[in-house]
């Protein structure tokens, strides 16, 4: 089979992308722009995409595909429907990155809480060379233990935070994004009570109509003063211009995005002009892509057209 993978860099270098070999010729670009899908699509019995838009246009184009296999969760770059109508099967992989979100919310969250990178800076910089004590005491931080952690989306990533945070002594609480995940270990309250009770504010949700802007400047202002939001779902669900000004009014006390509303984040997005930059820890978006979970996708990816091939 002809197989084509069209955006292999999103996935890094993965040690077992070979795998995908084994069903026949594969061809790989790191990068593929919309103009650019249609002829590397062509003859193609399987596309794997991970962010690139497969649309009806690039279905009409290529009558071959008979499999688009997406390197990731969300569908969203897949014209599902008319995949359905095409008679084109559309796999997708989940679960892969659990544990690797999770570890991540956790590293931006002590990041941020711990100033690591302020006392970091202040040994590096030689001003602790010169100190008079064996210690420095310019950033207080607290523990997290004792503290209300509210998660907003208790899937299975939420629940893995869930767990660990409850390891740490703290007192967990979510929001059910849908409405239906309500019966839970952990109180399940409403968004306005769990915002204005909660130290620290997780989202581990999808980006659907109900979560889009689900956290704007009304949202922030009945979060605590001193409470930190952590966004390692969807971009959109933050309104990030909302987001800035919380930062820079002292509305929270700091927050940490691994996700934005445009990616890669534009160079004018207002979280990048914050003025107390110290208050919010910005990656991108990495959380998801440990070594193992690049692996355990490339996998998934490996079975999902293993189950296909043997389905002919």
């Amino acid at each position: 089979m002809k197989i084509v993978f069209l955006d292999k860099s999103t996935v890094g270098n993965v040690s077992n992308l070979e795998l995908l070999e084994e069903f026949g010729t594969v061809s790989y670009y790191d990068e593929t722009s919309p103009d650019q899908t249609k002829d590397r699509s062509s003859g193609a019995d399987i596309i794997i995409t991970n962010k690139v838009i497969i649309d009806h246009k690039v279905m009409d184009a290529n009558p071959d595909i008979k499999l688009i296999c997406i390197a990731a969760t969300g569908m969203n770059n897949v014209d599902l429907e008319y995949a359905a109508e095409k008679g084109i099967a559309v796999k997708n992989v989940s679960g892969y990155s659990t544990h690797s979100v999770t570890q991540s919310t956790f590293a931006m969250l002590f990041t941020l809480l711990n100033s690591v990178p302020y006392y970091d800076h202040f040994v590096k910089s030689g001003a602790y060379s010169k100190s008079k004590i064996f210690t420095h005491h310019g950033r207080e931080f607290t523990e997290i233990k004792g503290k209300t952690f509210g998660i907003i989306g208790l899937g299975v990533i939420g629940q893995s935070i869930a767990n660990i945070a409850d390891a740490f002594g703290c007192k967990v609480v979510y929001f059910s994004t849908s409405g239906k995940n309500t019966n839970q270990a952990y109180p399940c309250l409403e968004l306005n009570e769990l915002l204005s009770t909660s130290d620290i504010v997780t989202i581990h949700a999808p980006l659907n109509e109900k979560t889009n802007n689900l956290i704007d400047l009304n949202k922030l202002k009945t979060m605590k003063p001193t409470a930190l939001l952590i966004n390692a779902g969807r971009g959109n669900i933050v309104n990030e211009q909302d987001l800035a000004f919380a930062i820079d009014h002292k509305i929270i006390a700091g927050a940490a995005l691994d996700v934005y509303g445009k990616e890669p984040v534009q160079a004018d997005n207002p979280l990048l002009n914050v003025k107390n930059k110290d208050s919010i820890i910005l990656v991108p978006h990495i959380a998801w892509a440990s070594k193992e979970s690049r692996e355990m996708l490339i996998k998934g990816i490996y079975q999902n057209i293993a189950e296909f091939v043997e389905g002919i």
